[in-house]
């Protein structure tokens, strides 16, 4: 009672896909060492932030500014990305939501960047809205 019947194991056989875990990836999918690495890029830069925004507070100048602006903007970007990603069905707006998601996130950069260098900066206006 416990095994399979052979006529049912040889349909299950057939009927199965074939599985190939050391071959090279199959068409249409990406390369799993690149999800891992961009999966482990997107945890550093959270724990990036982690440790900026006390920074922040503790220090405000100039290179916490920038690279705030920066840490920003590409968490940003990744989160939004996914969105994308899970959302939007389709080649043409796939690629229509991407171009504007760069755009977006270009945008963002250069205003934050603007932002640190002709007003106060981002830790220093965060200050500001504090003391309100």
């Amino acid at each position: 009672l416990l095994r399979r019947p052979a006529a049912l194991g040889a349909a299950a056989a057939r009927c199965a896909p074939a599985r190939d875990s050391h071959g090279p990836p199959r068409q249409g999918h990406g390369s799993s060492k690149a999800a891992s690495l961009h999966w482990t890029g997107e945890r550093a830069v959270s724990v990036l932030l982690l440790g900026l925004l006390p920074a922040a507070y503790l220090c405000p100048g100039p290179a916490v500014d920038y690279s705030l602006a920066a840490a920003l903007t590409l968490h940003g970007h990744w989160g939004l990305g996914q969105v994308i990603t899970d959302y939007v069905h389709g080649e043409v707006p796939i690629k229509v939501a991407n171009v504007g998601l760069y755009i977006l996130s270009g945008l963002t950069f250069a205003g934050l960047c603007h932002f640190n260098y002709q007003d106060v900066g981002i830790c220093k206006a965060v200050a500001m809205l504090w003391s309100l």
